[in-house]
């Protein structure tokens, strides 16, 4: 199990392996594919709402919060849709995304050429992912409701590293392994 606490360097990223399990601590943002979509049209004019260098964004809207609680189920949205975005995102400082499901190869090549890993959370446990938030709060874009950007604190929040900074990417070698000959 590695331990990762935000921010997250390259240095540090360069170290994660695909196959890697890990537990994030600290400071991560939420963003889907609108707030994607307007933190790069209004970059030039109003720059980033969060610090983008050595950043972690998850691709999740958080459904409400229960009484008492920091935020409700909180599951990864499918990464795809970001596929689009997340070559620039990665360029102005993006190091690591955390989804589900496949990345493009032109994201993938951006991971290569700047340093960036995708962790994978598990869908389906948004429940068991909230347990590891400790605070939410809106950031920017309040009136995309649940693709608002939220600053999330997280403890020990679980992943394990899909595609790494070398381009080893746990979708195609693990496959491979079940295939018949």
């Amino acid at each position: 199990m590695k331990k990762l606490t935000t921010p997250v360097t390259r240095d540090i990223i360069k170290e994660l392996k695909a196959g890697d399990s890990v537990e994030i601590t600290g400071t991560i943002y939420t963003a889907r594919d609108a707030a994607h979509k307007r933190m790069l049209e209004n970059r030039e004019k109003e720059g980033f709402p969060f610090e983008i260098e050595n950043s972690v964004i998850y691709f999740a809207g958080p459904s409400p919060a229960k009484p008492g609680e920091p935020v409700g189920a909180i599951g990864p949205t499918t990464s795809y849709r970001m596929d689009k975005y997340s070559p620039d995102m990665i360029k102005y400082g993006e190091t690591v995304m955390i989804g589900k499901g496949k990345r493009s190869s032109e994201v993938i090549e951006a991971m290569k050429k700047y340093g960036c890993v995708y962790i994978g959370a598990i869908g389906g446990a948004g429940a068991l992912l909230a347990s590891h938030v400790e605070s939410c709060e809106v950031t920017a874009y309040d009136d995309l409701g649940a693709e608002a950007v939220h600053k999330l604190v997280v403890k020990d929040f679980p992943g394990i590293v899909v595609i790494d900074s070398y381009g080893n990417n746990l979708y195609e070698t693990e496959r491979e392994k079940y295939r018949e000959g």
